[in-house]
């Protein structure tokens, strides 16, 4: 099993220097890893916020949970991540998916393809990246994207790249993750293109255990297995977790069963919770949990229980 780490996705702050005592903070309090999405709602751009949060910081990871590939060129984008790979000394965690929420593909005009186009193109990027951080260059041809001789400069720090977080909850997009990915980042399927009802169905602890098997089967003969990760919608530190499981039963209209067991979410003391964290890490191999603003402070006791363990 791979140790515990702990990563916060952010959206924004209310100024620059906020932004920056908020890396300072989750530095201080142990978490490995600062994210931020990739939307077009109330939220910084990614690439520069994370390069602001490395500069604020000497030892958390910053990342990308996740960039969709619809919205930037392979070529331009891997301009831009072996730049910050290069400026944060290797902290960059370089998250990408195929992309999901119809919202941002309304807003912005970009065509909303069906799944299997969206992560046959993901697929073409994957490839043109492995060439140009490998190997400096990349030539291809394909369905979506053509590249002739592209010249990769500057080349990012990590060799091969940065560490490539890939995210989703499908069987094509895990058993890809886990073949290719170092992080598989999983979230119940977003295939509807919004949060809803058919995602809270997605959310009960059997269909855990079919994405794991995918990613088991992406991953089979691979050297290193990837680091499982585990994004949350909700977490709560509390003496009284029945109140908790029952209200979050009632929202995501789920028995309080699967709600006290799924990952998407975890309640209770800090010592259940350590405890819950650890069975899910053995049912699943989740050892990479994701949390949200507001639960920083409350949940750092957990951090200082688990991490590196």
């Amino acid at each position: 099993m791979n140790p515990f780490r702990f990563g916060v996705q952010l959206s924004n702050a209310s100024s620059p220097a906020a932004w920056r005592e908020l890396a300072r903070k989750l530095e201080g309090q142990g978490y490995s890893t600062l994210y931020i999405p990739d939307h077009f709602d109330d939220q910084y751009g990614p690439l520069v916020a994370c390069t602001v949060a490395a500069e604020a910081t000497t030892t958390l990871n910053v990342g990308t949970l996740v960039l969709d590939n619809d919205y930037r060129h392979p070529v331009v984008l891997a301009k831009e991540i072996a730049t910050l790979d290069l400026m944060s000394e290797g902290r960059f965690e370089f998250g990408l998916g195929a992309g999901w929420m119809r919202t941002d593909y309304e807003a912005s005009g970009i065509p909303y393809d069906d799944p299997a186009v969206r992560v046959d193109r993901l697929e073409e990027a994957l490839e043109i990246f492995r060439q140009l951080f490998t190997d400096g260059t990349a030539t291809f041809s394909g369905d979506h994207y053509n590249v002739t001789n592209a010249v990769q400069t500057p080349m990012p720090l990590t060799a091969g790249g940065p560490k490539l977080v890939l995210g989703g909850g499908a069987k094509r997009v895990l058993t890809l993750a886990g073949r290719v990915a170092d992080v598989v980042s999983v979230v119940p399927s977003l295939r509807a293109g919004v949060v809803g009802a058919e995602v809270a169905a997605l959310a009960v602890p059997e269909k855990y255990d079919e994405r794991a098997s995918w990613i088991a089967n992406g991953a089979v003969g691979r050297a290193i297995q990837p680091e499982r990760q585990a994004w949350t919608t909700f977490t709560s530190v509390s003496d009284s977790p029945g109140e908790v499981y029952e209200q979050f039963s009632q929202l995501f209209g789920i028995s309080v069963d699967d709600v006290m067991a799924t990952p998407i979410g975890v309640v209770g003391t800090v010592e259940s919770i350590a405890e819950q964290l650890i069975a899910r890490r053995e049912r699943w191999g989740f050892s990479y949990i994701v949390i949200h603003e507001g639960e920083i402070d409350a949940f750092a006791p957990v951090v200082a229980a688990l991490n590196g363990n």
